[in-house]
């Protein structure tokens, strides 16, 4: 597998970010480790997200995902003895259990899921608190003039 050196996109920001981290983790896998299912993750906007996971084979009763504070997890399960079931010449479409974990920055919120066609998307929102957004802060110059503060004569 070929290495990626990302490190000339993450000199703009300041601090850690998950998602950073996350498309890192993506590039730089192990073989060993299992890319069952194949999923995507695109950026639609500023403050929006979408993971689109291909599980062919899958219906909406034997998917779970789950949002805790900063994990999303989806997992997968078939029945037993869903895979004995029929006479294959050749079965090469999976059908095995899974359990994928992404790791999300801090306020992002999952807005939706939905299946259709075989691929799995779920929607991320980034909900920063009001307290939190930046806010304009006026400079004040030092030189020229003093201001005086008048007050009023009893």
């Amino acid at each position: 597998m070929q290495a990626f050196d990302l490190s000339p996109l993450f000199r703009s920001t300041v601090g850690f970010d998950r998602f950073n981290r996350l498309f890192d983790a993506a590039f730089n896998s192990d073989e060993g480790i299992s890319s069952y299912p194949p999923y995507d993750i695109e950026k639609l906007g500023e403050h929006r997200y979408r993971v689109t996971m291909a599980i062919a084979g899958f219906s909406e009763d034997e998917l779970q995902v789950t949002s805790q504070e900063n994990l999303l997890t989806v997992a997968g399960k078939k029945p037993d003895g869903a895979e004995k079931s029929g006479g294959y010449l050749y079965h090469g479409i999976a059908a095995r259990s899974f359990e994928r974990r992404f790791q999300l920055a801090d306020h992002v919120k999952t807005t939706g899921a939905e299946l259709r066609n075989g691929l799995l998307t779920i929607d991320l929102t980034v909900e920063v608190p009001e307290a939190m957004r930046p806010r304009r802060i006026e400079i004040q110059s030092s030189g020229g003039e003093a201001k005086a503060i008048k007050s009023e004569a009893a």
